[in-house]
């Protein structure tokens, strides 16, 4: 069997990403081999690729999410067979054809799930699950902001928050991506490259601000994120996507008795049990029909930079999944 994955031998641009001969290998105990059927891609991947967050080994292989078929399995595997489908989320290794994985970061896939959903929305699904409900608990009546609303993460926030009763509003780049914003469910849609996005906060809520700021933006907005909190709101930055925020300071906090937190999906999946409830979660709302994945781009995996190249120049809307 030829198995072949996307890799990076330096850091840089999607230039450095190469389409090359890698085999998967055998499954060793607790291991099994997936015949990968979809690839998710995630902001986090870029950062990686530019050498923003620091590599596992010299190269890369990005790729924090995928959907597949059980195709063998090593010694004391329990709970899947042979030809199961199955999706996971790990730090990087998804681009590829096969791949090796423990069992124990894998889950079920039912049949309402296709496999490209399951791909679109592993990482990004989980990561909204525990932004509201473990980074900050949304309950009804919270008014909550979400800056890149029209992206992967952004679009299942709006449309959780609304299952929630709370008061969302998105902000977006462009007046193409305020429909996509208003699609998945946010009450108010800012685009902040005709508004300063702060000041329309204060005016939809009358002066009081938001509860809670869910950034992932980072140096372009974190000043306007903390001028559009209420007193105690609490700041949420769980990306970077316009580059880290150098100038923030501890004391920026004071101004609002703020709270601020940085924090990372696979801190919120550290045991077997709690990855399994976090999904469950997630594919219950997907099967009511209450939380959608839109797949607003297709991308052979072998183009992996061309795609990379579109979530860059913030041309893509909604998920982007590679296909092998």
């Amino acid at each position: 069997m030829t198995d072949f994955a996307i890799v990076a031998r330096r850091t840089g641009g999607p230039e450095v990403l190469e389409w090359a001969e890698r085999p998967a290998g055998r499954p060793g105990p607790g291991e099994v081999l997936i015949r990968q059927t979809a690839v998710g891609l995630n902001f986090i991947d870029c950062y990686f690729r530019s050498g923003l967050y620091p590599w596992p080994g010299e190269e890369l292989i990005p790729g924090g999410e995928a959907a597949g078929v059980v195709e063998a399995m090593g010694e004391g595997v329990v709970g899947f067979a042979v030809g199961d489908r199955v999706a996971y989320t790990m730090p990087n290794g998804a681009y590829r054809t096969h791949r090796v994985v423990p069992a124990a970061w894998l889950v079920k896939l039912s049949a309402g799930v296709s496999d490209e959903i399951a791909a679109s929305i592993m990482l990004k699904g989980l990561t909204a699950h525990y932004l509201i409900h473990s980074s900050f608990r949304v309950e009804p009546g919270h008014v909550v902001l979400v800056h890149a609303a029209a992206g992967g993460v952004g679009q299942l926030l709006g449309q959780w928050l609304k299952a929630k009763g709370a008061t969302a509003i998105g902000t977006v780049g462009g007046a193409a991506k305020v429909a996509a914003a208003r699609a998945a469910g946010y009450d108010h849609v800012i685009d902040y490259d005709s508004a300063d996005f702060p000041d329309a906060v204060r005016e939809i809520t009358a002066g009081r601000g938001c509860d809670v700021v869910y950034d992932s933006v980072g140096r372009t907005t974190w000043r306007g994120s903390l001028k559009s909190l209420r007193t105690r709101g609490s700041f949420i930055c769980f990306g970077q996507s316009s580059g880290p925020l150098d100038e923030f300071r501890f004391s920026d906090l004071a101004v609002g008795s703020f709270t601020a937190n940085r924090p990372s999906l696979f801190h919120y999946v550290t045991t077997r049990d709690e990855l399994e409830a976090r999904a469950a979660d997630l594919f219950a709302m997907i099967g009511s029909g209450q939380l959608r994945s839109q797949i607003g781009q297709r991308f052979a995996l072998k183009d992996a930079a061309s795609a990379h190249h579109a979530l860059e120049q913030r041309q893509t809307t909604g998920a982007t999944v590679l296909l092998p």
